[in-house]
């Protein structure tokens, strides 16, 4: 191992910027951690360790970036680099390039010669990530997506943002301040006047009442605020997924900087190491980032000789494994913590809960897709691109990507995860390729083909990401679909086929086909189903998974269509008395015994298991309005105005019609109340709406992985069925 080093920085200004993490034994910020069944409290500020509870803190306590005491060299000079909002700092040593200095003293601890100018970076993303299925064939061994900083010595230009004249869109001031939140009138939708009604003044104060403050600025909503729970669980804690519906609540009201803060600081706690990159070849770059004030932060390349083992970031494990690169976290709590030495004084922490603490011990695989769809729609609604174009911002969108484009021993397009990986948190056998997965999935690559910076380090993801989206939207588009013609079909599959050309390719049964469904299936309308592998079908209708292929065009425009009309034809059964049922239709008796395992809270007509979801209401109301059917959002808002209000914004309706409020609900839900408001701003703003859905892309349909390689199949398995999914 190395010898000790760190970096200090100064503390002109005190403010509070300290992040709850647990460690193994590891290089953490450029100096050795002693072996210890605790963690401690990592201070840069005055260069020590201290044992802390079980858990260690990280603090950065200056507005000002620099290194403390005397200690720095005077050839080393800092600058900002970027915009106000922006303080990145970037060093350079132009003695240093000719001559290496083995001892200078940063904060009073040695620091090996440097010979590589520091610069805003993220960390430790450069390891060998082979091609994936979806490549193209020319770039089989380019891995140069992957490569956030740029190979070589002091010659090379760091990769750093710089901009003299901002070219950048001007966004409505009015609209979008950094101090807009809690203080701009919910009364202003987009520079046009109207009066609220009573029921939506009181949505608006209760999810102001939800903010979460970090060190004084706002970072997110807590699931739920109810006064007369004594248990919250982690409902007392700021959810991705939650968030997202009070995100566009904000961003439509033009109150852009909590979500602004809430992006920046959820991409802080993304897990940057794993228990399978424990260490990097010596070829390969990595980098130590430091986060200071106004989400700024200094990384320093690995390639100093410091130690070989990565900064561990977010050491959450369970049983000694930690989850890989690339990883959000599920939620985060802001706690408090007494500051040491100072009696009466406390800090901020951030806590973020990767599925460690979770119910069933599951990772939140649906968190980093949410995260770039939220991303998108920031910058879309807002204008301000600057966001995503960061480097730290790009960095953790590829991080996102690697995890999920990553092979492995699927033969199909779509992800595979555990039960209990998205919004149905719980056992609901939707494991194996679930259509939520794979909706949020396709939206999230849509996303980030319009976002990520195009460059030749990014072209070859670009492919990857083209390539995947036309093999997945072909998949779910022929495979998932199901209407009276379609299940006419499967009744008469045959099966046992062995050949690349069988009609029945995953070996459906024709008696796997439920009784309820023959009943009720219209005869105009259809569905994509809740999940599909080898000899299963789940033909549960799954809402999430349905509303979200039509925002974002995973299903075909007659498919889209389709799914609307359904639901307007069986408005009794998915909607009723309180918009939307989350799955049709429950599982009841031995299914619901074997398959929940007897879950308590998943009981038939509830929660999970066919309970109504108020907070769907946003979803549905987007895809009514890209389909062009907005009355069908108007009737199920009418319905929701009812009862939500009076009932005190629960989390879930029980029974087959929506009638009871779940029994084990909380009140005041914050994304039942943001689902509620955002619904309404979406209808008054169908254009602004317009800004959160895709269209067709009809380029997407030509592309086929199976013509880009040099011994290509002769026939592809897309051609017999490209009639079907071209509509």
């Amino acid at each position: 191992m190395g010898s000790c080093r760190c970096i200090g920085l100064s503390s002109t200004k005190p403010f509070c910027r300290r992040i709850l993490i647990t460690y193994k034994r590891s290089s953490l910020f450029g100096f050795q951690i002693p072996i210890s069944n605790h963690s401690a409290v990592i201070n840069l500020t005055k260069s020590r360790s201290n044992l802390h509870g079980s858990r260690g803190t990280h603090t950065c306590k200056s507005k000002l970036l620099g290194f403390s005491e005397g200690a720095t060299d005077p050839n080393l000079r800092f600058r900002d680099v970027s915009d106000s909002n922006q303080k990145g700092f970037y060093g350079s040593a132009s003695k240093w390039e000719r001559q290496v200095q083995p001892n200078v003293l940063f904060n009073g601890c040695p620091v090996g010669g440097i010979d590589r100018r520091f610069s805003r970076l993220v960390s430790k993303v450069a390891s060998d990530y082979r091609n994936h299925s979806t490549s193209v064939e020319s770039h089989v061994n380019d891995t140069s997506w992957e490569k956030i900083y740029i190979k070589g010595r002091l010659n090379v230009k760091p990769l750093v943002i710089e901009k003299e004249e901002s070219e950048e869109k001007v966004v409505d001031k009015d609209y979008y301040s950094d101090s807009s939140v809690n203080t701009k009138s919910s009364e202003t939708v987009l520079g046009e006047e109207r009066k609220e009604s009573e029921i939506e003044k009181e949505a608006w104060r209760l999810l102001r009442d939800s903010i979460v403050n970090y060190c004084g600025s706002p970072v997110g909503t807590v699931a739920a605020t109810d006064p007369a729970d004594k248990l919250p669980l982690n409902y007392d804690q700021v959810f991705i997924r939650d968030f997202v519906p009070s995100a566009l609540a904000f961003l439509l009201n033009g109150e852009g900087e909590i979500v602004k803060n809430f992006l920046l600081h959820t991409l802080q706690l993304q897990v940057l190491s794993s228990s399978s990159s424990s260490s990097s070849s010596s070829s390969s770059s990595s980098y130590f980032v430091f986060w200071v004030k106004d989400h700024s932060f200094l990384s320093v390349s690995s390639s100093l000789n410091w130690q070989k083992n990565w900064c561990q970031s977010w050491e959450k494990t369970v049983d000694c494994h930690s989850p890989g690169q690339g990883l959000m976290p599920a939620s985060f709590k802001v706690r408090s913590v007494a500051l040491d030495g100072k009696a009466g004084e406390f800090e901020d922490v951030l806590d973020p809960d990767f599925g460690e603490s979770a119910i069933g011990r599951v990772a939140p695989v649906d968190s980093g897709l949410w995260w770039i769809i939220l991303l998108r729609a920031y910058g879309k609604i807002t204008g301000d691109y600057s966001l995503q174009e960061r480097v730290d911002v790009q960095t953790g969108i590829r991080l996102i990507l690697k995890l999920c484009l990553a092979d492995g021993f699927d033969m199909f397009p779509t992800l595979l995860v555990t039960d209990g990986s998205c919004m149905i948190d719980r056992r609901m056998g939707i494991h194996g390729h679930p259509l939520e997965i794979q909706a949020l999935f396709y939206s999230a690559l849509r996303c980030s083909r319009e976002i990520i910076t195009v460059n030749d380090t990014t072209n070859h993801l670009i492919a990857a990401i083209n390539n995947r989206l036309s093999a997945l939207s072909f998949h779910i588009r022929e495979y998932y679909w199901v209407d009276m013609k379609k299940i006419n079909e499967i009744y008469r599959y045959k099966t046992e086929e062995y050949s690349t050309d069988a009609i029945n390719k995953f070996n459906i049964y024709p008696e796997q086909i439920p009784s309820w469904l023959v009943d009720w299936i219209p005869e105009s309308g259809g569905y994509l189903i809740g999940n599909l592998q080898p000899a299963h079908m789940d033909f549960r209708f799954f809402t999430l998974g349905n509303l979200w292929a039509i925002v974002s065009s995973l299903g075909t425009p007659k498919q889209n269509d389709g799914i609307l009309n359904l639901i307007d034809e069986k408005w009794d059964d998915l909607v009723a008395n309180m918009p939307l049922k989350i799955c049709y239709p429950a599982l009841e008796r031995e299914e619901w015994r074997i398959i929940t395992g007897s879950d308590p809270k998943n009981t038939p007509w509830s929660y999970h298991n066919g309970g109504s979801w108020p907070t769907l209401l946003w979803q549905f109301t987007l895809a009514c309005i890209k389909m062009k059917r907005p009355e069908l959002a108007e009737k199920a808002i009418e319905l929701a105005e009812k009862r939500l209000l009076v009932d005190k914004w629960p989390e879930y309706y029980d029974t087959r019609y929506g009638r009871f409020i779940g029994k084990q609900s909380r009140l005041y839900q914050t994304w039942t109340i943001a689902g509620f408001l955002t619904s309404k701003k979406l209808l008054e703003n169908s254009e602004m709406a317009s800004k959160l859905f895709w269209e067709e892309d009809y380029q997407l349909l030509e592309n086929c992985v199976c013509g880009l390689g040099k011994h290509g199949r002769k026939k592809c398995s897309r051609s017999a069925a490209r009639s079907h999914v071209v509509l």
